[in-house]
C-alpha cells in the first residue's frame, strides 16, 4: 500500500517536447511547403514546434479520422494543430495565438479546442480568416463558443485526449464530430481572432453529404435514450427530462426487465465467433 501511495504522491503534471504539433494531411507537397514556411515566418520555429504530414500525395495512406488519430495519439506538443495544407499564416504570429489561447484560458479552463471559424447555433455562423480571393471576413464579437469548428484550422489541447470516431471515415465533418466528442467529455471549443488564409472555399460534394447521414445515423444511436444497468443500480438516461422520469420508475423497470428475461437472454450477448 505504501508504494502505491508513494506513486501517486509522484505525479506530476505532464511534459511535452514541444510547444505545438503542427498536423497535415499533404496531397500537394509544394503546397504544404508553402504552408510550413508560413508557419516558420511567423515564430512557429522547428527547435520548439515539431510539424507533422502523412503523405497522401501518390494514394490514400489515410483518411481524415484515420489519419487525424494518429496525430492526436502521438503529437508530442502542448497544443495540436490540425490544419489544411492550403493556408497561409499572415496577418497574425504565434505571440499573438498564444495570447488568444491565454485569454481562454484564464476564461474557461475546460476549453478544449479552438478554431477560426464554425457554427454556433442553428441561426449564426462566426467566421475569422481570409479567403482565397483576398475577402476578409472579421467576426466582430471574438472570442466565440461554438457547437462545431471547420477544418481548415483547429487547435486541440493535447491535455483534453481527444480522439475522432473510428466508425466514421472520409475527409469531411471532423470537425464536428470532435466537438460532439468534447462535448460529451465536458470540454467547450471557441472561435477566436486568428486570422490567416484559406485559399479553398470548401467543396459539399456527393462524399460531404454521404458522410453527414453516417454522422447523424451514427449520432442518433449513440445519444439514443437507454436503461442502464451497474452491478449495483439500474437506472434510465435520456435528452428529454419528461421521459428520463418517468421511464426512471421502479414500476417501467420492472416490466422492462421482465422483457429481457424472457425476450433476450444473457446468452444473446454472447461474442459470436467470426466467420
Amino acid at each position: 500500500m505504501n508504494s502505491i501511495l508513494n506513486i501517486a504522491s509522484s505525479v506530476k503534471a505532464s511534459e511535452y517536447d514541444f510547444e505545438f504539433s503542427i498536423c497535415t494531411l499533404v496531397t500537394r507537397k509544394e503546397e504544404y511547403n508553402e504552408m510550413l514556411q508560413s508557419f516558420v515566418d511567423k515564430g512557429f520555429s522547428t527547435t520548439d514546434c515539431e510539424y507533422l504530414f502523412i503523405d497522401n500525395s501518390t494514394s490514400c495512406t489515410f483518411d481524415a479520422y484515420q489519419g487525424l488519430n494518429i496525430f492526436l495519439q502521438q503529437a508530442k506538443g502542448k497544443y495540436i494543430i490540425i490544419c489544411h495544407q492550403d493556408i497561409l499564416v499572415h496577418d497574425h504570429d504565434r505571440t499573438h495565438l498564444e495570447k488568444c489561447i491565454q485569454e481562454i484560458k484564464e476564461r474557461d479552463k475546460n476549453w478544449a479546442i479552438l478554431a477560426n471559424a464554425g457554427g454556433i447555433n442553428l441561426k449564426w455562423i462566426g467566421t475569422n480568416l481570409t479567403q482565397g480571393n483576398g475577402n476578409v471576413i472579421k467576426e466582430k464579437f471574438l472570442p466565440l463558443r461554438t457547437k462545431t469548428v471547420d477544418e481548415n484550422f483547429i487547435i486541440v489541447k493535447s491535455s483534453a485526449n481527444l480522439a475522432l470516431s473510428s466508425d466514421l471515415s472520409g475527409f469531411h465533418l471532423y470537425g464536428t464530430d470532435l466537438c460532439i466528442i468534447a462535448d460529451i467529455l465536458g470540454y467547450n471549443a471557441y472561435i477566436i481572432d486568428f486570422n490567416l488564409t484559406h485559399k479553398s472555399d470548401g467543396n459539399a460534394d456527393k462524399s460531404f453529404y454521404s458522410l453527414k447521414k453516417a454522422l447523424i445515423k451514427k449520432y442518433n444511436y449513440a445519444l439514443r435514450s437507454r436503461f442502464m444497468c451497474t452491478t449495483i443500480t439500474r437506472f434510465y438516461i435520456s435528452g428529454n427530462w419528461f421521459t428520463a422520469i418517468i421511464y426512471d420508475t421502479q414500476f417501467i423497470k420492472f416490466f422492462v426487465k421482465q422483457y429481457y428475461k424472457f425476450f433476450k437472454t444473457k446468452k444473446s450477448y454472447h461474442l459470436k465467433k467470426s466467420d
